[in-house]
């Protein structure tokens, strides 16, 4: 269905933006996007990036409007898990089927990409240009270089909130009646590190790897970018016994690599030097609704649903709003109010799922990963799976290699979880792991829990 062309605005040029810019373009809307910061593709980044982990949702998104194949080109598929855990030789582990993979892409250079696409598409951009009101009714944003100074009024038939966890326009709307609002911080926070390229520009580790170093309750994870570098981001909790607290100086932050980090051991220089460099970062959940105002205001991505960083979803559910929202519009026309009653139902349910997921693999991934009993539990699934893929699909797979709904990959999720706790208190499970007598088992399992 057409659209009656709007003048809209979008408050924040990062990924989401950018990328719901794009869309509106392609419906004839006239579009503005207003970011308090500078043009980023004039400054040097700020230390703070994990590296993206570009998966089906977000594949999905960009193949509608034609950009998959221009975003491909600076992105790096990683099809497994590279596990360092002291004292044993790297392991690894497949994410999913043969050609199944994630993608890294330094979000930097993403972001750069796709605010150039969307300004070949006709998108207005108006950076160091600081959103300090917003009228809901009348769709008009203020905006001024202080709170104090005078403000420019600008009057708009649409606005979409693309503003990250801190969001202005969701801070506007949290004051309304009957505004639910939750903001959860977890206890550990992270730091951006690098691994500089070998001298001959390629990598030092696997670089079609996600890397893993496991240690209870911290990790270091790293990804590869194509200029042969390695984007790390160290986990770490605020304060404790190891933690960012108790690291104050060189020497200490030295030791703390050696000890837990051995076979990076080479480029402790480079990991101290970054330590100190860059911000230590908070990561939080927040949830709130709803997240729209009759038919003049949306929130979309972080602003509606941020999450913890650990199941590289935050980018592709943001993404996701965007697809959604397209169906809605080409479902509904010029019905915008139908449009964002439809897209916050259907999509606040997901944003919960997925939300619950990634706060769990965290602590699947930093404590889980090195566990033998967790590590025999994920071949026995990948084994039951081969054989009835038609049955059982894993939790990981139908996060990110499909595009099932978040919430049906969080109830499924919960089933199988059930049933391997059975599967594991099995005598002698370890040994015949591979057995009929267990394929039967799940079978049988899986049959009642169907009922």
């Amino acid at each position: 269905m057409k659209q009656t062309p709007k003048n809209i605005a979008i408050i924040g040029s990062g990924l989401v933006g950018s990328l719901l810019a794009i869309y509106l373009r392609k419906f004839g809307h006239n579009v503005t996007v207003f970011d308090r910061r500078p043009d980023i593709r004039t400054i040097q980044f700020s230390g703070r990036s994990i590296n993206l982990a570009m998966s089906n949702r977000g594949w999905r998104s960009l193949e509608k409007v034609g950009l998959a194949e221009k975003i491909r080109e600076i992105a790096i598929p990683l099809d497994k898990r590279a596990m360092h855990v002291n004292d044993t030789p790297v392991y690894y582990q497949k994410y999913g089927k043969e050609g199944e993979a994630i993608w890294s892409i330094s979000r930097g250079i993403l972001n750069k990409r796709m605010i150039d696409l969307a300004e070949a598409e006709g998108t207005e951009f108006r950076f160091d240009e600081k959103v300090w009101d917003v009228d809901l009714p009348g769709a008009k944003i203020y905006t001024g270089e202080s709170e104090k100074s005078e403000w420019k009024e600008y009057q708009y038939d649409i606005i979409f909130g693309c503003d990250g966890a801190f969001s202005r326009v969701r801070h506007k709307m949290q004051r309304r009646s009957r505004f639910d609002y939750s903001q959860d911080f977890i206890d550990v926070g992270y730091k951006e590190l690098t691994i500089p390229p070998n001298d001959d520009g390629t990598h030092k580790l696997d670089k079609n790897s996600f890397h893993i170093w496991p240690r209870g309750a911290f990790m270091l994870i790293a990804m590869p970018n194509i200029d042969g570098s390695f984007t790390c981001t160290l986990f770490l909790p605020f304060e404790g016994e190891v933690s960012f607290e108790n690291i104050t100086t060189e020497s200490q932050a030295k030791v703390f690599f050696e000890k837990y980090f051995p076979n990076v051991r080479k480029e402790i220089e480079n990991l101290t030097k970054d330590f100190f460099q860059n911000p230590t970062s908070a990561m939080v959940t927040m949830k709130c609704y709803p997240w729209t105002y009759w038919d003049k205001v949306a929130l979309v991505g972080d602003s509606a649903h941020a999450i913890v960083p650990f199941y590289g979803q935050g980018m592709n559910a943001g993404f996701e709003d965007i697809y959604v929202l397209h169906e809605l519009m080409e479902k509904y026309g010029d019905d915008w109010e139908s449009i964002f009653s439809e897209y916050q139902k259907e999509r606040k349910p997901n944003a919960d799922a997925i939300a619950e997921l990634s706060y769990r693999n965290f602590v699947e991934m930093s404590s889980k990963t090195a566990d033998p009993n967790f590590l025999l539990q994920k071949k026995i699934e990948k084994h039951f799976a081969a054989k009835h893929p038609d049955k059982w699909i894993p939790i990981y797979s139908r996060v990110t290699f499909s595009d099932r709904p978040y919430a049906e990959a969080l109830a499924i999720g919960d089933q199988q979880e059930a049933i391997m706790k059975k599967i594991m208190k099995l005598p002698n499970i370890a040994h015949k792991w591979d057995s009929k007598e267990v394929e039967g088992q799940m079978l049988k399992l899986l049959k009642a829990s169907k009922h």
